[in-house]
């Protein structure tokens, strides 16, 4: 039951708070999609976030019984999370100890990352609990191979790669340690069981992983093969797909710099001092896990590879696409402090859970990044609420901008939302994430005699930051009653 406490710990820490920060621009567009019929979802997939079809298509289902207050939308990101820290306190069990699984999955309870993207209404904590169960399915099937054993990791890996494409990278670390177990034998694998099943080890020698039938090991090879044929029927039509829509799905990513993987242990951990330490206890538990440690240790470091060579040619690179591989550093870094007495240990996981603390604390107050730079959703459409009349209308600059100003207002504001006044074709009629606008402006506002104006920032003179003939209609023919500066965002009530 070495599973149990980490499931419940991660459980605690994630609900705590779930709901306090208001949702962020990518939650927005989780929301956005999630509430719109499923045929409207197929066709959103094929103009943008194809790669996140398949959640959105979850997230339909789930809103549909539990609603779309944050804390609704991002309950199934905390069950994940726990579950991948069961998940892990397993893998940890089967692999070395009972006790080294324990360690593993409670700190992955109290890394802020584990909080942060288990509060987040996005596919990572759903990629990360996939990874996990996908990896301990796998050393279940490469230690007594079996069709169902074999099936049961098809289905994890069809999940993963549905869930996240990137996650698939982990497939790199999953056939190295095949190839080592069918040639070489499970010991130079690193599967060698320590407990329960160090006697079939002995009992083998270390000796290549033969089937239960008595078949030759290279037959675990063409059926790990085998076993990825769903994932690669399933996930393939999306990466055709999202691989035309790269460009404007991630307009927004430079190239991978080495300067990148210097900042990652602290990006994944959501803290710069918790990542350090992270990183620190996991090379001291890979020294002390020797051959065990190849598992776990290729799980963080083929995929962070992989993406990082793909990111240096084109614009992938997004640190939190790699948060799955972060349970299998708290593997090895479980192990490290599995080393001292039991007491030590915990007093280990406190202290990385102490030190996480302000960040913790941080990232209930808001999920934007930098966390220096929230974007006030809730409090502009407050603003709008209290002082709003029959027959305004509303504007926003810029419209096609990641921060989502039109969905987080109706987010908030749902039917009380003024009209939309520019709008010619709306997100669902659009098939997108953004509306289109009018192309003449002055035309579209000739009837409108109070208008709400939300500008990205905060605007001393928000008219003059809204660009092209949008600015100049609303500069000719509306002028500034008053302004309400929220944090990220500016709120101006303008009048004829």
């Amino acid at each position: 039951m070495a599973w149990l406490w980490p499931a419940l710990v991660t459980l605690a820490v994630t609900l705590a708070g779930i709901g306090h920060a208001q949702p962020w621009r990518d939650e927005l567009a989780t929301w956005s999609a999630a509430t719109r019929p499923v045929g409207d979802l197929v066709r959103l997939a094929g103009t943008i976030d194809a790669a996140t079809g398949p959640y959105y298509l979850f997230m339909h289902g789930w809103t549909a019984l539990a609603g779309t207050s944050p804390a609704a939308l991002r309950l199934p990101s905390a069950l994940a999370m726990a579950g991948a820290a069961a998940l892990i306190a397993r893998l940890g069990e089967r692999l070395v100890t009972a006790r080294v699984g324990l360690l593993a999955g409670l700190l992955f309870a109290v890394l802020p990352s584990t909080s942060r993207y288990g509060q987040e209404a996005r596919p990572y904590a759903l990629a990360t609990l996939f990874a996990v169960l996908a990896t301990l399915l796998l050393v279940g099937a490469l230690r007594r191979p079996s069709w169902r054993r074999w099936t049961g990791y098809a289905l994890a890996v069809a999940a993963l790669g549905l869930t996240h494409l990137i996650a698939l990278t982990l497939l790199a670390a999953h056939g190295l340690v095949v190839l080592l177990a069918a040639w070489r034998g499970s010991a130079v694998a690193g599967l060698g069981a320590p407990a329960r099943a160090a006697a079939g080890d002995r009992a083998n020698g270390g000796q290549p992983v033969r089937d239960q039938d008595g078949g030759p090991a290279f037959r675990l090879a063409w059926r790990w093969l085998l076993a990825l044929l769903p994932a690669a029927l399933l996930v393939t039509p999306l990466v055709l797909v999202a691989g035309g829509q790269r460009s404007r799905q991630l307009d927004w990513v430079h190239l991978a710099r080495p300067a990148d993987l210097m900042a990652l242990p602290a990006g994944l951990a959501q803290s710069g001092v918790v990542g350090g330490l992270l990183v620190g206890l996991a090379a001291l538990g890979a020294g002390r896990l020797g051959r065990r440690a190849l598992l776990p240790g290729a799980a963080v470091l083929l995929p962070v590879l992989l993406l990082f060579a793909a990111g240096a040619l084109v614009p992938l690179w997004v640190t939190r696409y790699l948060v799955f591989t972060v349970p299998f550093a708290c593997l090895l870094a479980g192990a490290a402090v599995a080393g001292v007495r039991l007491a030590p240990a915990l007093a280990v996981v406190t202290l990385a859970g102490a030190l996480g603390v302000p960040d913790q604390v941080a990232l209930r107050r808001t999920h934007e990044w930098p966390r220096t730079a929230p974007v006030d959703y809730l409090g502009a459409a407050r603003i709008i609420a209290e002082h709003q009349q029959p027959g305004e209308a509303i504007a926003y600059s810029p419209r096609e901008s990641w921060l989502f100003l039109d969905l987080g207002l109706a987010y908030h504001l749902g039917s009380r939302r003024p009209r939309d006044v520019l709008v010619v074709r709306d997100q669902r009629q659009r098939a997108d994430l953004w509306a289109s606008e009018c192309a003449r402006p002055s035309e579209c506002l000739a009837d409108v005699d109070r208008l709400w104006l939300v500008v990205a920032g905060q605007r001393s003179d928000p008219v003059a930051a809204v660009p092209g003939e949008k600015g100049i209609a609303l500069r000719d023919a509306f002028t500034v009653a008053q302004v309400w500066p929220r944090p990220g965002i500016t709120v101006a009530l303008l009048t004829r």
